[in-house]
């Protein structure tokens, strides 16, 4: 379903609309667990609203992110992980889109310069101070993930805040003067102690926990022992193949990096850039 983001909502609404609708930083869904989020006529939920952001239109229907006061009749509250993994990739991604201009919206209610209540900018996604002129946009955190591998393995860590058992790519937020490049390497170092090299660009993701951009590479292991970072790294280990861990599901970026790495590996076309 392609979509097309825009501003300002059309002179003429479309009879019906996508409404990604959220009660703090839940998602609503039918009630009826049996029921998709489906396009529906808007006007009652956006009358009822306490913030409205037009996102664009989705296969030409019209798409809405919304900030209810309470969950409406025939409506259940989700966390949007739990509803982006079982939506289609189309439909996660505008959830999560939602979710990011609903927090920045109310994260930037007060100006962080002077204070002063602020106001949204017509035609511009921004909200401006009438004292001071400030301008807040929606702002993303830029965060590397790395997939380490040498022949035949790759290297896998949990954090302490993961699912039991689940292990996953490394990941880490890019420092003021860094290049994503710079980052890949500072955080593999500071993480488990290895050196790096033939870093190769896989893909991004925007992922809505609260507003990262994930930018993940692969890099082949040059050097080192596995030292795990305390608070940081619960465990790190270097897996085969075929003795692969539980992984993250794949409607996060991490699951198709590490897939897709294990399929390239296994088909002889992911080589050594040595």
């Amino acid at each position: 379903m392609p979509f097309i983001p825009s501003i300002l909502p059309p002179a003429q609404s479309t009879p019906q609309s996508w409404c990604f609708a959220f009660v703090g930083n839940q998602l609503l869904l039918p009630e009826d667990e049996g029921l998709e989020l489906q396009p529906l006529a808007a006007a009652a939920m956006l009358a009822e609203a306490s913030a409205s952001h037009y996102l664009g239109t989705l296969a030409a229907i019209d798409c809405w992110a919304l900030l209810m006061p309470a969950v409406p009749a025939g409506w259940r509250a989700v966390p949007l992980r739990a509803a982006m993994m079982r939506f289609d990739a189309a439909r996660g991604a505008l959830a999560g889109r939602a979710a990011q201009l609903l927090e920045w919206d109310r994260s930037h209610r007060f100006c962080g310069v002077c204070g002063t209540p602020t106001g949204l900018q017509p035609g511009e996604r921004a909200r401006v101070c009438p004292a001071c002129k400030h301008s807040a946009y929606p702002r993303l955190s830029p965060a590397m993930m790395a997939l380490v591998w040498r022949p035949g393995e790759l290297l896998l860590a949990r954090s302490p805040h993961y699912a039991k058992g689940m292990y996953s790519a490394l990941a880490g937020f890019v420092e003021a003067g860094e290049s994503l490049e710079d980052c890949v390497h500072r955080e593999v170092a500071e993480e488990v102690g290895l050196q790096i090299q033939g870093l190769r660009y896989y893909g991004s993701q925007s992922w809505p926990f609260p507003n990262s951009l994930m930018v993940a590479y692969t890099a082949e292991y040059v050097s080192g022992e596995i030292v795990p970072q305390p608070g940081e790294i619960e465990d790190a280990q270097w897996f085969a193949l075929d003795a692969v861990p539980n992984i993250p599901p794949r409607f996060s970026i991490a699951g198709h990096l590490i897939r897709d790495t294990m399929d390239a590996m296994r088909a002889g076309t992911f080589r050594s850039t040595r």
